[in-house]
């Protein structure tokens, strides 16, 4: 008998948003979802977009139902407001993901430095800054990505704690220890939800760190994931799905469901 889903994290766009196809979610992914939380599983939408893109996700694409908490930019966790705010910090985890990594880009000035140089004067990559100094870039193509993450591999052995997550030709830099993965683990301690009762859903580089079984005992991923992150649903013993986004996920869930799995 498998293990009761109390707690859903999926990926946003290419895992349960297609934006090839019209519409852009599968009603029938949605509608599970739905059941699943009125039978007292908790939903998490866990996504490398801030806080204010997922909102404009959401409203654009007019999902019928509402996450239950959100994981914005592979790092932080909401729950919803309790002061007529939509979204509030959950437990102090945002407060140390900030800190370590203003520590971090302090420390490793001169590794950043150095690959600044190499993606300006090497590359024809588009730098992407914000407030705090350099977030990370976009490049040219899959092709040109390839490069520039073996430069950083290479450039960070001096500094292990800086990494990084790509999304396609998109790249953001990031501390080691703070990933979707680590991000789910941290809302399954809040919520007292164990790994083997977490299910999670991704597409692309960004998502292994949720699907390579360390953190989330039912991973899966739709037909249309990458090889990648496939190879990593597969070996953490997962679903990989025949069917693309949506109705892959929602032909994972079925799959991971049984007829206990809709009680807690």
């Amino acid at each position: 008998m498998r293990s009761p889903i109390r707690l859903l994290s999926t990926d946003f766009d290419g895992t349960l948003i297609s934006h090839a196809d019209e519409p852009v979610f599968n009603s029938q992914c949605i509608e599970f979802i739905r059941e699943l939380q009125d039978a007292g599983a908790v939903w998490a939408i866990n996504t490398g977009r801030s806080v204010d893109l997922l909102e404009k996700g959401l409203a654009e694409f007019a999902l019928p139902i509402r996450p239950d908490f959100i994981l914005t930019t592979e790092r932080d966790v909401f729950r919803p407001g309790r002061n007529g705010e939509k979204w509030e910090a959950f437990g102090d985890w945002n407060h140390r993901c900030a800190r370590d990594h203003a520590d971090l880009f302090s420390s490793a000035g001169s590794v950043l430095a150095e690959f600044v140089d190499f993606a300006t004067h090497q590359t024809k990559a588009r730098l992407i800054y914000n407030s705090e100094g350099l977030e990370g870039l976009a490049a040219d193509s899959d092709e040109e990505m390839d490069r520039i993450t073996d430069f950083i591999r290479q450039a960070r052995t001096d500094h292990p704690k800086l990494h990084y997550q790509r999304n396609g030709i998109y790249l953001r830099f990031c501390h080691a220890d703070y990933h979707k993965g680590t991000t789910l683990a941290e809302l399954g301690r809040l919520l007292d939800v164990s790994r083997e009762n977490i299910f999670a859903a991704g597409d692309h580089h960004n998502d292994v760190s949720m699907l390579d079984g360390k953190f989330a005992g039912m991973p899966s991923c739709p037909a249309n994931a990458i090889p990648e992150v496939q190879d990593a649903v597969s070996n953490a013993g997962g679903y990989v799905a025949r069917k693309d986004h949506g109705a892959g996920v929602h032909e994972a869930l079925l799959h991971f469901v049984d007829g206990d799995a809709l009680t807690r």
